[in-house]
């Protein structure tokens, strides 16, 4: 069993367990135990972060236990969690780490490890390092302590990678995007490199201050995107999450185009110049059903993973895929990055529109969403609810009233005490009743 790390590395409220410093200096050095106990070299260790104030904290903490057990440490500020991935490989680093709580509030962090391919670490080095915070290695000697450095130009290398994923000399002149920040790790990447393409950009919740990532923008509020795209006359809006892993895009309209619809958009892109790999793409439980019929429309597959992008790629090798994603907004392009990258996935769309030379409002039109809602159940603690026969027959009986033409997923949060019930179905008031219904009966059982 998993006590820290989670779906997406270790996460919590800061200064509280296990989101402390104390913590952050027994686990860097339980990592280093476990990452350099193989290598004949002196190892090296990236660690990237956003904009969060307990940045500093952790990652001072951090960097005390892995030079404590040896490592060299070379620190890049505040960069995207794909820019940690790609700078591991790039910087030739035994391991990378981001600190970030992704999409969560300020008062949250998180601690997420990359291996030297800039893939997540598998789940057995993980577990290896649970297993070494419980008893600790001695220290090494005193003149075998590791020291830690600067990467000062961390972003413009992680500039230069975005641009060479594009077509060479593509640039986007006299495209006006309004690109969010959200206050976090790309406020300034993202804008710098749209400008340098040639965009006219527009900039907002671009001004961190430590408390105000993803107050109120980014991903998870698109609102204040699609109104200043609006406003403006815009051709597109980009938002992203705090670590920038993350894109939701929205028209020249102010329409929403979420996770399921950018995946359509690339992947037949993708197709219609032989660059598909695998005639699929890889989504999750959560992917409308929409995406699945649209996709068989061209002739091509869609594979559902267990939610969390670890799994999603887990499937894409497994299958031979280059594009993978959730409906959230983390796409997976392998042609280019090894995880989630907001902007990559953003500038690859400026590039469909381009190549293709239509508006993101004709590109993203072919496909016709089914309603669908999300309902979360605070539970008092996390457990397996699942595993409950009572819960299992209301599902069941809930199943049975879509008749095939919609869909119920049931999972718990992989971070938090939640248990997350999805719905979709052709009909919405079928699909709003079956989703109401079943909260309120699950919430007597589990609450």
């Amino acid at each position: 069993m998993r006590r820290y790390f989670g779906t997406d590395g270790v996460r919590g409220t800061v200064n509280q367990s296990p989101m402390t410093a104390e913590f952050a200096l027994t686990l860097g050095r339980a990592a280093g135990h476990v990452l350099t106990r193989h290598l004949k070299h002196k190892p090296h260790i990236l660690i990237g972060k956003d904009t969060r104030l307990s940045g500093y904290m952790i990652e001072s903490a951090l960097c005390a236990g892995l030079t404590a057990q040896g490592m060299n440490v070379l620190l890049v500020g505040p960069v995207p969690t794909p820019a940690v991935a790609y700078l591991t490989r790039s910087l030739r680093a035994d391991a990378g780490v981001m600190l970030s709580a992704s999409h969560n509030p300020a008062g949250d962090n998180g601690i997420k490890f990359f291996a030297a391919d800039g893939f997540k670490l598998p789940d057995e080095i993980e577990l290896e390092i649970e297993q070494c915070i419980d008893a600790l290695p001695p220290l090494p000697p005193a003149l075998e302590v590791g020291k830690a450095s600067r990467v000062d130009d961390a972003r413009g290398r992680y500039i230069e990678f975005l641009k060479a994923a594009l077509p060479r000399g593509m640039r986007f002149d006299g495209l006006k995007v309004v690109i969010d920040c959200a206050n976090g790790a790309a406020y300034d990447v993202a804008p710098r490199i749209l400008r340098e393409l040639g965009c006219d950009v527009i900039a907002m919740a671009a001004s961190p201050d430590g408390y105000n990532i993803n107050k109120g923008c980014g991903s998870t509020h698109p609102e204040g995107m699609t109104a200043r795209v609006v406003e403006t006359g815009a051709d597109i809006g980009l938002a992203l999450d705090g670590d920038a892993d993350r894109l939701i895009a929205c028209d020249a309209n102010g329409d929403i185009v979420d996770g399921d619809r950018v995946i359509a958009i690339l992947a037949e892109h993708a197709a219609s110049q032989g660059r598909l790999q695998g005639g699929a793409v890889v989504t999750t439980l959560m992917s409308n059903m929409g995406l699945e019929r649209y996709l068989a429309g061209l002739g091509l597959d869609m594979h559902r993973a267990s939610v969390g992008d670890r799994y999603v790629l887990e499937m894409m090798n497994e299958l031979g895929c280059n594009i993978g994603g959730e409906q959230s907004g983390h796409m997976i392009l392998l042609d280019y990055n090894t995880t989630g990258d907001g902007l990559m996935s953003g500038l690859q769309l400026l590039a469909a529109m381009s190549q293709q030379e239509k508006p993101l409002a004709e590109l993203a039109a072919g496909m016709n969403l089914f309603p669908q809602k999300l309902w979360n159940i605070v539970m008092p603690e996390r457990r397996d609810v699942l595993a409950d026969a009572a819960v299992a027959s209301l599902i069941a009986q809930a199943e049975s009233r879509l008749a095939g033409n919609g869909r119920i997923n049931v999972r718990m949060s992989g971070t938090e005490p939640k248990l997350r019930i999805m719905v979709e179905a052709e009909d919405e008031a079928l699909m709003l009743d079956i989703g109401d219904s079943l909260t309120r009966e699950i919430s007597t059982i589990v609450c």
